[in-house]
């Protein structure tokens, strides 16, 4: 009998998939990979997460066609590294990297939309909202003066964590942002650009419709669905 895969319904660009995925190949795992259109969610995953946000992963239960949700790109991170962690992500104070990853989440998210969408939130000016989320890019900047990495000499979960946030923030302006006095967080985003397992991130897929073909990843090959 077939082993069922777990299955990751993602769309490319958005930061929190980015996470998930992320969070999958470090811990070498494969999925079944659903990419979707925002504008067009499948049924399939409404039906099994109805706050229609992506990442969301459905968990196979070994030969059984029982399934399990994770909602939340944390939680998906989290849970693929504790499955398998060959690099030892979680090898460090997992209580700074909550910490670091929720004041992520929790405040530098909220400025990051504002600064990428300035003209839906006319209460400050693209400049002011870019200037609020400099406070958390400063703190990067700070733990990067003293690590190649957030929290020590080696990638952790608090860098997969926040790494495609501070991109999306990067490319909202990236002449503006590589003039801001951050040289060790502009290094450090430039080096994850240019990292392999990131660049795996970033392959684009076709997005699934009913019927397709199963998309394994990260091999990205395919095989039959029935």
């Amino acid at each position: 009998m077939t082993v069922s895969l777990h299955r990751l319904y993602s769309f490319r660009r958005c930061p929190y998939a980015m996470r998930a995925r992320l969070g999958i190949l470090f811990a070498e795992l494969k999925v079944e990979l659903r990419e979707i259109v925002l504008k067009n969610k499948p049924a399939q995953m409404l039906a099994i997460s109805p706050k229609g946000t992506v990442p969301v992963l459905e968990l196979a239960e070994g030969n059984s066609s029982k399934r399990f949700v994770i909602e939340e790109s944390r939680e998906i991170l989290e849970w693929a590294l504790k499955q398998q962690d060959p690099q030892g992500l979680l090898n460090i104070d997992l209580v700074s990297a909550n910490a670091l990853i929720g004041r992520n989440d929790n405040e530098f998210k909220h400025w990051l939309d504002r600064y990428k969408y300035a003209d839906r939130h006319p209460e400050l000016t693209r400049l002011e909202y870019r200037q609020q989320g400099e406070v958390f890019l400063q703190a990067l900047e700070n733990l990067l003066a003293r690590n190649r990495y957030l929290l020590g000499a080696d990638i952790s979960i608090a860098d997969v964590g926040i790494m495609p946030f501070v991109r999306q923030f990067a490319h909202v302006d990236r002449a503006v942002f590589y003039s801001l006095p951050y040289p060790n967080l502009q290094q450090w985003l430039r080096d994850w650009l240019e990292h392999p397992v990131f660049q795996q991130v970033m392959i684009k897929f076709q997005p699934w419709q009913e019927g397709d073909e199963i998309v394994v990843f990260p091999s990205g090959s395919h095989c039959n669905s029935k």
